[in-house]
């Protein structure tokens, strides 16, 4: 039996989808998974297949797989989501043997940016320029320099959430770090280092900018869209995942709480010194 897999993952501890020696990565840690658990009996029978090879510290909530195993859907989702506390598999569907899983109707992403100093305003007019059929020779890695390279992109929305910008890019597909770049061109354009004109004539294809590529860490990829309806659905999180989230909400309170507390004792000692109260 052939299936597709909705699945996510925090890729901060991870680098990147494919396999490295030596290197905990999303491939590795499933394929090793699948061999543990005995979904299947060595890696290459599972003939592992991913809808979008993410980079090292790029996270994830639906992105989507697809691999062989005897295992039936609920049994399956069982089995994986006992692979890793970090990983989550969500949701199960059959598919014939002809299915690419690359073949998506579309995919979603979503970059946060820290809202503070930055002109929302700025940013949603910005983001507009991306929306349409664009040349993507400045916004990717390894094309073509003199031929356009065209896709179509859906939306670019720039909504603020509390202290962050969200940022969400929906398009059929997408060349390597084409997000990462685009925020990198929303940043460049509100600093003044590029100009609106000089972006319009990249995507326009008139020609070829080098952009600066935005932190990887901040990036999300939120949905992998097919055509077919997910036939099975996860119902955990386990008490290993739930243990691993508890761990990681109380990790960042305690964080937060010790950045605060030294930027408070920083500013004290400044005070004092500028007062003379300290040597």
């Amino acid at each position: 039996m052939r299936w597709l897999v909705r699945f996510g993952y925090d890729g901060s501890a991870l680098h990147g989808w494919a396999r490295q020696p030596g290197l905990r990565t999303v491939e590795g840690e499933i394929l090793r998974g699948l061999v543990r658990r005995g979904v299947v009996s060595s890696a290459p029978r599972a003939r592992l297949e991913v809808a979008s090879r993410t980079d090292r510290g790029v996270s994830a909530v639906g992105n989507a797989l697809a691999l062989s195993t005897e295992r039936s859907g609920p049994i399956l989702l069982r089995a994986l989501n006992g692979i890793s506390s970090e990983m989550f598999f969500t949701a199960a569907a059959p598919i014939p043997e002809e299915f690419r899983v690359r073949g998506a109707v579309r995919r979603v992403y979503r970059y946060f940016e820290p809202a503070e100093s930055h002109d929302i305003d700025r940013w949603q007019v910005t983001a507009r320029l991306f929306v349409g059929k664009v040349d993507v020779r400045s916004l990717g890695r390894g094309l073509p320099s003199h031929t356009a390279v065209w896709r179509t992109v859906e939306a670019v929305d720039v909504e603020r959430q509390g202290p962050l910008f969200q940022i969400e890019i929906r398009a059929p597909s997408f060349v390597w770090g084409m997000v990462r770049k685009i925020v990198g061109a929303l940043r460049s354009v509100e600093q003044g280092q590029l100009s609106t004109d000089e972006l319009a004539a990249a995507l326009a294809g008139k020609s070829r900018l080098t952009l600066p590529m935005a932190e990887p860490e901040r990036l999300l990829l939120w949905e992998v869209e097919y055509a077919l309806p997910w036939e099975h659905r996860w119902t955990g999180p386990n008490r290993h995942q739930l243990r691993w989230w508890r761990s990681m909400r109380e990790s960042l309170s305690v964080r937060s709480a010790l950045l605060g507390a030294f930027a408070q004792g920083v500013t004290t000692s400044d005070t004092r010194r500028q007062s003379g109260s300290e040597p």
